[in-house]
């Protein structure tokens, strides 16, 4: 081949990818058209209700919900998690016995038998067992009402599959990070919070938002309970007008909001998590470098040894 000659590049053609790309585009186009130009959606009617004031204050209950339920099952799967991984069999045995139970009923089981608390227990009082000696005591049908009952069984079941996402995160460290830990002499609960919890962040994470996600839409399964949460208000409203897809699809809209919002959140953690982490390792590979002893100062330094 001579020198001078030119070679030219041609790139690599992919035609059953421009295929691929061009049925999906079509299946696209026909889905939007179906659904857009379809008069039967009703979409002057989602338009109308999307933004009530009914359906927004039952989006604001399906929130605050949301809110409770993660902030307690975290709390609450976060010490079933500690006891799971405890050298204690009495409280290993026990969390695991929570676990399996409440991973294993519905949830919507679980809010009706808590709804229907009282038939079982007048009364919920805090005591010594097998004895008369009460400290509190109190109605059962005075503590469980509507919204207490979906925050308690939101929590209960959640915090079953919190659980073990949290389990599954400390067991994801290295085994060296906990003996480096304990040779730091730091309380035990010092060492899990400040240097093992960080690092089984990157396992917890994206499961952890995963049930976050299940979760605010697992608060549609409190219409049960007669709460006026989204879903139930959106049932009440069209039972009474019979437009029922506009208003589904005003309820799929905004749990489609609520989960992208959620999805947000989650992308930015861990892209925060990921920067720190390139931060860590950067500085943990300066701090390995050691300047070498000039030759006129190490004979010196060996001469005082001597002496």
């Amino acid at each position: 081949m001579k020198s001078n000659e030119i070679i030219k590049v041609v790139p690599a053609r992919y035609p059953l990818r421009i295929v691929g790309a061009g049925v999906a585009l079509l299946i696209l186009a026909i889905v939007v058209q179906s659904v857009a130009f379809n008069p039967r959606w009703e979409w002057g009617v989602f338009a109308r209700w999307f933004f009530d004031p009914v359906i927004l204050e039952g989006l604001g209950q399906t929130l605050l919900l949301t809110l409770l339920g993660t902030v307690l099952s975290v709390i609450f799967g976060g010490v079933l998690a500690l006891s799971r991984l405890s050298s204690s069999w009495l409280l290993s045995s026990l969390a695991w016995a929570y676990i399996w139970l409440f991973r294993s009923l519905p949830l919507i089981v679980v809010l009706i038998v808590l709804y229907n608390f009282s038939y079982l227990y007048d009364t919920l009082s805090l005591g010594i067992p097998f004895t008369g000696i009460e400290w509190v005591s109190y109605q059962t049908i005075n503590v469980l009402g509507q919204f207490s009952t979906a925050v308690v069984g939101l929590t209960l079941v959640q915090s079953a599959y919190t659980a073990e996402i949290i389990r599954g995160g400390f067991l994801g460290v290295d085994h060296g990070q906990y003996e480096a830990a304990s040779a730091l002499g730091l309380p035990a609960w010092r060492r899990t919070l400040r240097i093992i919890l960080p690092q089984a962040l990157r396992t917890i994470l994206p499961s952890g938002f995963n049930e976050i996600i299940s979760l605010a839409k697992g608060t549609a399964m409190v219409y049960v309970l007669a709460m006026p949460e989204l879903f139930y208000t959106i049932q009440m409203i069209y039972n009474r007008t019979q437009e029922v897809i506009p208003l589904l699809m005003v309820g799929a809209v905004w749990y489609l909001v609520i989960t992208s919002f959620l999805s947000a959140i989650q992308y930015l953690v861990e892209r925060a998590l990921a920067k720190s982490e390139r931060r860590s390792a950067v500085n943990s590979n300066r701090s390995r470098v050691v300047t070498p002893a000039s030759p006129a100062t190490a004979p010196e330094a060996a001469h005082a040894q001597l002496s």
